[in-house]
Formats: C-alpha cells, structure tokens, sequence
C-alpha cells in the first residue's frame, strides 16, 4: 500500500517510521522544512508541496493527517481536498473534536471523497512501535483500508467503532478518562509530598508499576519522570490541555451524564495556570473578615 502523511511533528514523524517498518510505501509532507530534512534522512521520501505530494499517490488515494485539531486541521483538509479525486480517503489521525469530524465527513462526501476519523493513542512509542486506534467511518471504506490500520497498531489496538465520529467520540472519552487518572497520581503524589516521611518516589512509582493495582502505563511514565528529577524541581505546576477534556465535559452536559471526576481534573488544570489565584485572594480576605484569620501580605 502507498500512503501520504502529513504533519510530521512527533507523532507523525514516528508513524512514517513505523508504517515504513510495515512495509508501506510513504510518502510526506510538512510546511516545515527541517522536519522534511529529518524525514529524508530516515529514508522516507518527501514531497515539496501539496501538490506534488498528492501527485506522487495512487488513485484512489489514501491521506493520513497528523496536525493539530482545529484550524490547522481545517486549513489542511480545505487545501487538499480541493486537489483530490472522487474516492480518495482522507483520515484525520489527530485529535479533532468529533463533531468537527462529522461535519467535515458530510462536506468532502458531497464531493464524493471519503474521510475517516480516527482516534490514536499510544504517544510518541505507540506511534514508532504499535499505536492504539480507534476509527470511524463508512464501514465499507475503513474495511478497505483496515490492512494499515491493523500493521501499525499493537496486537488488538485497533477497532473499528462506527459511523463517522464515533473514532474521535471514542479518543475524547479515552482522553477524559486520562485526566481522570494522572489527577488522581498527582494528588496521591502530593500528599506523600506534604508528609513527615522522606519518601523517594522514583522508589514509589517504580514499585507501584511492578505488580500493583495501579500499575501501567502512566504510572510508568512518571516513574521515568522521577528517574530524571526525585522532586520535578525544574517544572512549572502547570498543566495544558489540548481541549478533550473540555468536549468531554460538554458532551456530558448534553447528554446528562454526571463526570465529577473528570470535571474537577479539567478545573484543576484551569487552575494550575492562574498565576494571580485571585480566588484564593478572595477566600483569605473573608477569612480575616469574619474570623480575623492571618492573611499573608505581599512585601
């Protein structure tokens, strides 16, 4: 099979290497030239433009896109959709809002070019050595191209969901379900912080991630933190988010699913990034109103 990628940011730059490792023939595409450069000198071929990128592809062609959702998403699709052909196969590989995607599903099926969402999970070793993938779409087109799917995924990592959508409403959920859990570490991590023992917690993680209840891949991730850095001194308190979460909390708000947990992750990152924590300011000032409690002044 030949595919073209585009978007060769981490996750894209190690799904070429993994797809080339399946015996695909890829071909990519970045705006940028360095990630173009280091493409090429991992012998995967590169094209200089939209144009010649979808030129070097077979009809029908298939399109995998690796960038950020929104409007980078967007601008890609509506650039390269219009140099397509009835029956090529665009998948959208990020992690766009399912909604998006169902639309976008409508837009290029009047144009007679098919589009598949598929979720991806796994990170930057899932996408080199066996990601996790979670698709939508017309069942007849993904069964078409299910071979790609089921090569670069780990061994039952890959499932077709449904109806266009229902990959990137699977991934949201996943994503939810994340916050959920590195929450729930952080904080135990936290309150072995504020106790009295002297804790190693590279010791900790590693053995939680050895046989314990909670073991598995994130636990592993920040016992490879701690490996690096006992007291993460050199990181912020700060958190991101790349907008799951928030989808996942809307989503519930319409369907009338309770998610306090996943609820209060998502505030909890909100508020990680408030430098001022003026709510905090406020809480204190009542404190000493009615009670004369100590407030801590700014010198």
């Amino acid at each position: 099979m030949k595919i073209g990628l585009i978007g060769l940011g981490k996750m894209g730059y190690h799904l070429a290497l993994n797809m080339k490792d399946k015996g695909m023939d890829v071909i990519t595409y970045d705006i940028s030239l360095p990630a173009l450069e280091q493409m090429a000198k991992a012998g995967i071929a590169t094209a200089d433009s939209y144009e010649s990128f979808v030129a070097s592809l077979p009809s029908p062609r298939v399109i995998w896109l690796m960038v950020p959702s929104g409007k980078i998403v967007e601008g890609v699709i509506e650039t390269v959709s219009k140099l397509l052909s009835p029956n090529d196969i665009l998948i959208d590989g990020g992690n766009s809002m399912y909604l998006d995607s169902v639309r976008r599903y409508h837009q290029l099926k009047n144009q007679g070019i098919q589009f598949v969402d598929c979720g991806t999970s796994g990170g930057i070793n899932g996408a080199r050595n066996g990601a996790c993938l979670m698709v939508g779409g017309d069942k007849e087109v993904v069964k078409s191209i299910e071979p790609l799917f089921i090569a670069i995924a780990q061994k039952d990592g890959y499932a077709y969901i449904g109806k266009s959508g229902s990959g990137h409403f699977v991934k949201m959920v996943h994503n939810g379900i994340e916050y959920g859990m590195m929450q729930a570490i952080g904080e135990g991590f936290e309150l072995m912080n504020r106790s009295e023992y002297e804790i190693n917690y590279h010791q900790v993680a590693k053995v939680w991630s050895h046989g314990s209840i909670i073991e598995g891949l994130l636990m592993r991730n920040a016992q490879d933190a701690f490996s690096k850095d006992n007291n993460l001194s050199a990181i912020e308190g700060k958190v991101d988010d790349s907008g799951e979460g928030q989808w996942m909390v809307e989503t519930a708000l319409k369907y009338k699913v309770a998610l306090p947990v996943i609820t209060q992750s998502l505030y909890s990152r909100y508020k990680s990034k408030d430098d001022t924590k003026f709510s905090e300011k406020v809480v204190a000032a009542i404190r000493n109103e009615f009670g004369g409690h100590a407030v801590y002044k700014k010198s």
